[in-house]
Parts: C-alpha cells; sequence; structure tokens
C-alpha cells in the first residue's frame, strides 16, 4: 500500500501560492491539503500550480462552520463542496453539520455530500472534529450503525479533548470507527486541548505513543482491506492551537517546524 504524506495549507495562508507550494516541495510533502476558493480562475490557478509542481491535491471544506442555521448551513455547504469537487482532488475531507443539528438533519447533510460525491466522481470523507455531527463519540456512533459506507477523517486528537481522556476507556468505540477511517489528520491532543505545544516534548510521550496506535490500527486496517493508498497529513495549527505566552504572545512552538518533524516520523515508521 502506498502511503502519501499531505502538507497543510492551513496556517500557511499568507503566503503566495508559488512560495508555499516550493515549501511543501523542498519539505519533502507528497502532495497539499487545503481549502480551494470559490472563484473558478483562482481555483483553477492552484489546482495548475499544484499539477505542475508534481504535488498531489486534497480538498477541504471548512467554512460551513460560519452558518449556524440550518438551511444557510445546507446550502454553503453544497457550494463549497462543488467547488472542491470540481478542481478534481484525490478526495475532499469536508467539516460536515453540526453538534447541536438533530439527528435527522445531519443524516440530510451527509446524504447531501454523498449524492454530490456521486454526481462528481470524486470521494468525500467526513472529519471528526469537535461542534461537527462526529465531534463527539456518542454522537458518532449512531450515524456508523445506520450508515456502514460512512468514510471518515480521523483527527482524533479532537476527541482526547472533548472526552478529556486518550480514549483508554473507549476501546469498542475506537474498535467501531476504525474501520471507516480512510484519512488521517496527524496532530497529537492531549486531554485537555487537541494540540500538545510539542510531540517531541518528553513529557507528551504518553500522547504521542498513544496517537502513533491508533494510526498503525489505521494503516493496519487499509492495508488488510487492500486498499492501494492510504493519506495522511500532519496537521499541527496556528494560534490559537499553538499555544502563546501570555502578554507577550509569543508562540511556544512553530507549527511547521512541528508539520516538518512529523512527516519525517511518518516516513520513517511507515517506510515500505
Amino acid at each position: 500500500m502506498d502511503i502519501r504524506i499531505f502538507a497543510p495549507h492551513w496556517g500557511s495562508n499568507e503566503l503566495a501560492p508559488e512560495v508555499f507550494i516550493e515549501r511543501v516541495k523542498a519539505a519533502g510533502f507528497d502532495g497539499i491539503e487545503m481549502s480551494l476558493p470559490l472563484d473558478a480562475a483562482q481555483r483553477d490557478d492552484w489546482r495548475t500550480r499544484i499539477a505542475d509542481a508534481g504535488l498531489l491535491l486534497i480538498a477541504q471544506q471548512w467554512e460551513t462552520v460560519f452558518h449556524a442555521e440550518f438551511d444557510a448551513h445546507r446550502d454553503a455547504l453544497a457550494t463549497y463542496l462543488a467547488n472542491a469537487c470540481a478542481a478534481r482532488p484525490l478526495f475532499v475531507n469536508t467539516h460536515t453539520g453540526k453538534d447541536f443539528y438533530t439527528h435527522e438533519q445531519n443524516r440530510e447533510l451527509i446524504a447531501l455530500t454523498a449524492r454530490i460525491a456521486r454526481e462528481h466522481g470524486v470521494p468525500i470523507v467526513h472529519e471528526i472534529h469537535r461542534s461537527r455531527f462526529s465531534g463527539h463519540p456518542m454522537l458518532l456512533r449512531p450515524y456508523l450503525r445506520e450508515l456502514p459506507g460512512l468514510e471518515l477523517t480521523a483527527d482524533l486528537s479532537h476527541w482526547c479533548c472533548a472526552c478529556e481522556s486518550l480514549l483508554d476507556d473507549q476501546p469498542a468505540t475506537l474498535a467501531a470507527t476504525l474501520p471507516h477511517v480512510r484519512h488521517i489528520h496527524a496532530r497529537v491532543g492531549h486531554a485537555q486541548g487537541p494540540q500538545v505545544s510539542d510531540f517531541r516534548a518528553p513529557q507528551f510521550a504518553a500522547e504521542l505513543a498513544r496517537h502513533l496506535e491508533w494510526w498503525d490500527r489505521i494503516v493496519a486496517l487499509r492495508r488488510a482491506a487492500g486498499a492501494a493508498l492510504m493519506t495522511i497529513t500532519p496537521e499541527f495549527g496556528p494560534a490559537p492551537y499553538t499555544q502563546s505566552m501570555p502578554f507577550s504572545g509569543e508562540p511556544l512552538s512553530d507549527a511547521w517546524d512541528l508539520n516538518v518533524a512529523m512527516l519525517r516520523l511518518l516516513r520513517e515508521r511507515y517506510a515500505a
């Protein structure tokens, strides 16, 4: 199974496309995961630049976080997903629904993503993320029972935060969830937040070990299923994910440096 590792555009939005793409290539990533502009010309410019650089593309949709009212959220979801699919990425990673929507409303949104995926011939996977329909294990479990084909992005750092634990007490939930994972966001969380200050620090050895255990299980499941490709995006984010000093605001770590360090760890761990 081929394992490809992607650079997150999140945290580097201020860089010009050519600068960011060169940074990605220099670090040794295989591709870019990003939210694409709604302007078709700008979207296609990104797509062309990424392809010309020999990189792969995973498209993101997260902007519906700004739409709390259900009808507006549904309409925005359709718009952003269609735009993402138009770029012909490997797949689209979407932030879908809200934890305060009804079960039926979130089911409607999941069905909408499935229709758009079929219409465009582009897979769409749903990210495990706080405040979305998947924001807590007990929120997600009913959807897994009802929708056996549901495909997920595993960002389990969010569940660490939501459950105030490293999920030691939820083996059944993990056993039910991990077979649905098609993409990994490789960020290390802890019981009080979705991102440790530096996963290389010895005080976070337990957190790193637990996340690596989950990622190993996902990779093994995909190999056993005969998957040709597994994708992973190190996704340490900027402030406020990156913690900072009080008053001065000086960051405790550099998100890009952490993502490159995670790239190297994953390359060594999953080398053929």
